[in-house]
């Protein structure tokens, strides 16, 4: 990975953390430090890996993408925005009453948006359905699905880990945002999720472990998804909660909490936005 290219990639999510931040101040809209660990992620698949053509995002071609962790939405919004997706009017009613843009996705509710989600646990099965669909219909597309580690708390994603591989849909890539918090403790606290990468790979899937800030290491690991061997992949991309952000990173009151003005400027002189 050239030097130019991480650096522009680095310049774009600062400037997407500092607009997230921002909405969240101006919308009244939480889950902050869930939106912040996945940003980098999202800009690997929509600036490196999804096929989309922003003027057509509902082409019958185009790639899939299913945001399971629908609480971080306001993470896609802004990426779907900076991609020419959805427009700057738009994603700035997100919290304005009757908004298309809701505080979880709903279906079709603005351009992009594949599915409804944030129920957590089912975004898999969502993605699994779209790629076997793609499959039976001989649409080359591939889809892709962002879950948390709360989320692997769900048997519904362990029955779709099971789907999947004894169907052969390698046209899906999951990953996991492993920020390693959920709503009320640590992940580790909560359910003994780990060796995570180890149980999915006894699930029989392409499994890969990642730094899920690193864009060398999220460029590389979309590069060997892209080869087709019969089983889905899935990419543990370990994260921090509220990254980019001293006093959020880590810190588990910013999954409910609403920055200030202050948080927002001290928030943005920190990422060089101000």
């Amino acid at each position: 990975m050239e030097m130019k290219e991480k650096n522009e990639l680095i310049a774009l999510s600062r400037k997407i953390r500092g607009k997230v931040i921002e909405l969240s101040f101006r919308s009244g809209v939480a889950h902050l430090g869930s939106a912040l660990s996945c940003i980098d992620i999202l800009i690997a698949l929509y600036w490196r890996a999804i096929r989309i053509d922003p003027k057509k995002p509902i082409g019958q071609g185009r790639d899939r993408f299913i945001l399971s962790k629908g609480h971080a939405v306001t993470a896609l919004y802004a990426v779907l925005a900076e991609r020419g997706i959805l427009s700057e009017e738009l994603l700035n009613t997100l919290g304005i009453e009757e908004s298309e843009l809701t505080e979880h996705p709903g279906p079709k509710c603005a351009p992009g948006i594949e599915a409804g989600s944030g129920s957590l646990g089912h975004g898999l099965s969502l993605g699994i359905g779209m790629a076997l669909a793609g499959r039976i219909q001989k649409h080359d597309y591939n889809v892709f699905v962002l879950m948390s580690d709360g989320e692997m708390n769900e048997g519904s994603v362990w029955e779709a880990a099971l789907f999947a591989p004894a169907n052969r849909i390698d046209n899906l890539i999951a990953f996991v945002d492993f920020n390693r918090w959920q709503a009320t403790g640590r992940s580790e606290e909560i359910m003994a999720l780990e060796p995570l990468a180890k149980k999915w790979e006894s699930f029989c899937w392409n499994t890969y472990e990642i730094d899920g800030h690193s864009y060398a290491e999220l460029l590389a690991v979309l590069e060997k998804v892209k080869i087709r061997n019969g089983k889905p992949s899935i990419i543990i991309a370990r994260t921090i909660k509220g990254k980019g952000v001293s006093f959020m990173e880590d810190n588990n009151n910013w999954h409910y909490k609403i920055p200030s003005q202050t948080d927002v400027d001290q928030a943005k002189k920190e990422l060089g936005l101000m």
